[in-house]
C-alpha cells in the first residue's frame, strides 16, 4: 500500500474512533440525564399524590380517584399505587389486574424514605410520605415515551453525523496526504532518471524547510559524494591500467626482442638486468595498490593499540638504511615528561607504512639522501615533522601531492607511482589525525603529521 494511502486510511481510522467516542461519551451522558430528570419527575409525583389524598389526619382516596377520571394523570401509562405503612393496599389506578409488590421493597421504602429502580421499559419511584400522624407509601412508575423518542432521535442522528463524517475524512485525508506526499513523488520521479551516466549534473530539486526537503538536501549531498567516489574510482583504475601497463610492455617487449635472435652471454645479462628493474618497478606499484586498497578500509576493520611513536620510527631508520643506504636523524623538539606524549592509539602496521613512505620519499630527494625527523607534542597531539633539503615542491602543485597517481613536474625522473602520500593521508584520516605540507624551491619540503595521543 503507498503511503499516501495509509496516511489518509490512519488518519480516517483515528478520526473516526475519535468522533465515535465522542458521540457515544455524549449518548450515554444524554441517556443518564434523561433518566435522572425522569426519576425526579416521578418522586414529585409520588410526593404531591401523597400531600394531596392526607387531609385532616386521614387518608383521602376517594379524592384521588376523582381526579385520576379527570387531568390528574399527565405521565403516559402511569401507574399509582398507595399503601399504608401495614401494607395494606388503599388504592391502585390498575383495575382487573393482581398487584403485587415485594414485600422486601416495601421494606426497604419504609426504612429509606425512597426508593427507585427499573420493571421492564418503566421507571418506578417510591416514597414513604408522612404528614402529622399519617403515613403512606405512594409507589408510581410510568414509561418515559417522549424521554425514549428523543434517545433514538440523537441516536439516528449520531449515526448519520458519523457515516458523513467517515466519508468526509476518508475524501480529505486523500487530497490532503496526497498533497503531503506529492514532493516525495517528485524526488522518486527524480531519482528514476538518475543513472551513472548523468550522476555528475543530476541534483534534485529542493524547496522548503521541511524533512521531504532535508531529505532531497542530503540525497543531493549523497550524490555528490558518489560522483566524486566514481570519478576517483575511473581515475584510478585509468592511472592504475596505465601504470601497470608500462612496466608489463617493457617486460614484453624486452624479452620478445632477445628471443628474435641468438645473443652473447652479455647482452642477455644486460636484457635480465632491466626486466628485473621493471620487474621491481611493478613490485613497488602492486605493494602501493595494495596498501592504497588496505587503507580504505574502515576503523572497525582494524585492531587499535597503543604505539610509541618515537620507537616506530627509530625502527623506520633502520629498515631505510637497509633499503636505500640513507639515514635518518631523529630529534625531539621537547623531551616529554610522560611517556603517554608520544603513545598513540592506532595500529602499527599503518603507521610503518605512513612513517616508512614519508620518511623514504625524504631520503629519496634529500640531495644528501638524509631524511630530518623531529618529534614535538601538543596538548592533545603528537606532532611529527619529516624534512628534506631537496629540490621542493611548486606552490601551485602542493594541493595536489596527496591525490593519488600524481606526480610534481621536478619528481618525474625520480622511481615512483605518486601512491605514497595519498595512502598516508588516508592513514593519517583512519587515526583522526592530520597532514600538512609546506615546500620552499631548491631548499625542500616538510611533512607535518598530527595523531592524537592517549
Amino acid at each position: 500500500m503507498k503511503i499516501k494511502y495509509k496516511i489518509a486510511l490512519y488518519y480516517a481510522l483515528s478520526a473516526t474512533v475519535l468522533l465515535i467516542s465522542f458521540a457515544s461519551l455524549a449518548y450515554y451522558f444524554s441517556a443518564q440525564s434523561r433518566k435522572a430528570e425522569y426519576l425526579e419527575r416521578l418522586e414529585y409525583r409520588a410526593r404531591s399524590i401523597a400531600n394531596v389524598i392526607i387531609e385532616e389526619d386521614k387518608v383521602k382516596v376517594d379524592l384521588l380517584r376523582k381526579l385520576d377520571k379527570t387531568t390528574f394523570q399527565d405521565l403516559y401509562q402511569e401507574t399509582i399505587l398507595v399503601y399504608s405503612p401495614n401494607y395494606d393496599l388503599l388504592y391502585s389506578n390498575l383495575k382487573d389486574t393482581t398487584i403485587r409488590t415485594l414485600r422486601s421493597r416495601l421494606d426497604y421504602i419504609k426504612r429509606n424514605g425512597t426508593y427507585n429502580y427499573e420493571k421492564a421499559n418503566d421507571e418506578v419511584v417510591g416514597v414513604y410520605y408522612t404528614e402529622g400522624k399519617i403515613s403512606v407509601i405512594v409507589i408510581v412508575s410510568s414509561l418515559d415515551k417522549y424521554g425514549f423518542q428523543n434517545l433514538q432521535n440523537l441516536k439516528r442522528i449520531l449515526l448519520i453525523e458519523l457515516a458523513v463524517a467517515a466519508v468526509l475524512l476518508i475524501v480529505i485525508g486523500y487530497f490532503f496526504s496526497r498533497k503531503m506526499v506529492e514532493p516525495i513523488d517528485k524526488l522518486v520521479q527524480q531519482m528514476d532518471t538518475i543513472n551513472a551516466n548523468n550522476l555528475q549534473d543530476t541534483k534534485v530539486v529542493v524547496r522548503g524547510r521541511d524533512e521531504i526537503a532535508q531529505l532531497g538536501s542530503n540525497f543531493n549531498t549523497m550524490l555528490q559524494r558518489l560522483s566524486t567516489s566514481f570519478d576517483l574510482q575511473k581515475s584510478f583504475v585509468s592511472n592504475a591500467s596505465h601504470e601497470l601497463r608500462t612496466p608489463l610492455a617493457s617486460i614484453i617487449s624486452q624479452l620478445q626482442v632477445t628471443l628474435s635472435k641468438e645473443r652473447n652471454k652479455e647482452d642477455y645479462a644486460s636484457v635480465l638486468s632491466s626486466v628485473l628493474e621493471d620487474a621491481e618497478n611493478l613490485s613497488d606499484l602492486t605493494n602501493g595498490l595494495l596498501q592504497m586498497a588496505q587503507s580504505e578500509l574502515n576503523e572497525q576493520r582494524f585492531s587499535f593499540y597503543e604505539v610509541r611513536i618515537d620507537e616506530l620510527l627509530l625502527e623506520m631508520g633502520n629498515l631505510i638504511k637497509l633499503k636505500h643506504n640513507g639515514r635518518v636523524d631523529i630529534q625531539f623538539e621537547n623531551l616529554p615528561e610522560l611517556d603517554t606524549q608520544l603513545t598513540c592509539n592506532g595500529n602499527e602496521i599503518l603507521l610503518k607504512i605512513l612513517f616508512l613512505n614519508l620518511v623514504d620519499n625524504a631520503c629519496k630527494f634529500s640531495t644528501d639522501n638524509t631524511a630530518y625527523v623531529i618529534i614535538d607534542f601538543q596538548t592533545h597531539y603528537i606532532q611529527i615533522q619529516i624534512r628534506d633539503n631537496g629540490m621542493g615542491i611548486p606552490a601551485d602543485e602542493l594541493n595536489k601531492v596527496f591525490e593519488p597517481f600524481y606526480r610534481g613536474q621536478n619528481a618525474l625522473q625520480t622511481r615512483g607511482h605518486g601512491l605514497g602520500l595519498s595512502i598516508c593521508k588516508k592513514i593519517v584520516q583512519l587515526h583522526k589525525g592530520h597532514i600538512s605540507v609546506s615546500s620552499v624551491l631548491n631548499k625542500g619540503t616538510v611533512f607535518t603529521v598530527l595523531l592524537p595521543h592517549i
